[in-house]
């Protein structure tokens, strides 16, 4: 019996695998999106998007503005293309309806926008990377995977291991590769909806986090405005903290035409320059190795 995921298999290039595998782990993406990360030109992005829509593998929609008018193609996978990406990975294939179900769930969910907005910062990190040699989006997990006990233990060392479950909820984590320097990081994104005090919490549930896995990464709070940053870190000076915290504003980000690598970076509860995302691995801290290197 002709089997589809072996005929499609010769049919796609290494950029299209790590395509798929973003929309099976991350569920939706715009084809802007796509291109900033992966592709040298919008044209060429939407080219290859309708090949890969052709051949089944990622369906699409788009949604209309309240305004009048339409976004750009939200794209998804498709079920050919989740089976692709599950036997690549040597994983159990999805559900018959995983597709249909994941279709389904963006193109009505009232979270669509901040998914985007999580993607985004992603795929912009990975869009510099592809434009500025030696730098890379080493790691990129969904707020999914974040949520599962036990994932931040270290994969590198089984001795961390240890059974938890986290009350945090990060809406995504990274690691962020430049110049043989990395920083791991959590990233919260924030859509202005929520109370600051809100947000607050969320470090303490880090500061629990971090003490049971005995690691501390940058908990990046990426803020829609400068307004809304300013008046967080406000809050954020009342407050004692042991977890390293960053803050970033888009719209001075996107006025100093400025990615989220670049010096858009201010540490809660300290004074001084932007920093890069890469200066930031000073505040990482590991108290195992520590522990290690005091025995």
């Amino acid at each position: 019996m002709d089997d589809p995921v072996l005929r499609v298999q010769s049919q796609l290039t290494s950029r299209d695998r790590v395509l798929l595998g973003w929309l099976y782990d991350h569920g939706v993406l715009t084809s802007f999106q796509l291109a900033t990360a992966l592709f040298p030109s919008l044209d060429f992005c939407q080219r290859r998007l309708r090949t890969l829509y052709r051949l089944r593998l990622v369906a699409r929609f788009r949604p209309q503005r309240a305004d009048g008018g339409s976004y750009p193609y939200h794209y998804v996978i498709d079920q050919l293309g989740a089976e692709v990406v599950a036997a690549s990975r040597d994983e159990r294939p999805p559900r018959r309806d995983h597709a249909r179900v994941e279709r389904r769930r963006w193109t009505s969910t009232r979270s669509l926008s901040h998914r985007l907005g999580v993607n985004g910062f992603f795929t912009d990190l990975a869009g510099h990377a592809r434009t500025h040699p030696g730098t890379g989006l080493v790691e990129w997990l969904p707020e999914a995977v974040c949520q599962r006990a036990g994932t931040f233990t270290s994969r590198k060392d089984p001795g961390l291991v240890r059974a938890y479950q986290p009350r945090v909820r990060p809406d995504g984590y990274g690691r962020w590769a430049e110049n043989g320097v990395e920083v791991p990081f959590f990233v919260e994104y924030d859509t202005g909806a929520e109370q600051l005090s809100i947000l607050t919490g969320k470090v303490d549930s880090y500061q629990e986090l971090f003490g049971t896995i005995e690691r501390a990464w940058p908990v990046l709070f990426w803020l829609p405005s400068a307004a809304r940053e300013r008046n967080l870190r406000r809050v954020l000076a009342d407050v004692p903290l042991s977890v390293p915290v960053a803050t970033g504003a888009r719209d001075h980000a996107a006025t100093a035409g400025l990615g989220p690598a670049e010096a858009v970076w201010a540490m809660a509860g300290r004074e001084g320059q932007r920093l890069r995302l890469a200066d930031l691995a000073g505040y990482a801290v590991d108290v195992s190795s520590r522990a290690g290197e005091a025995a």
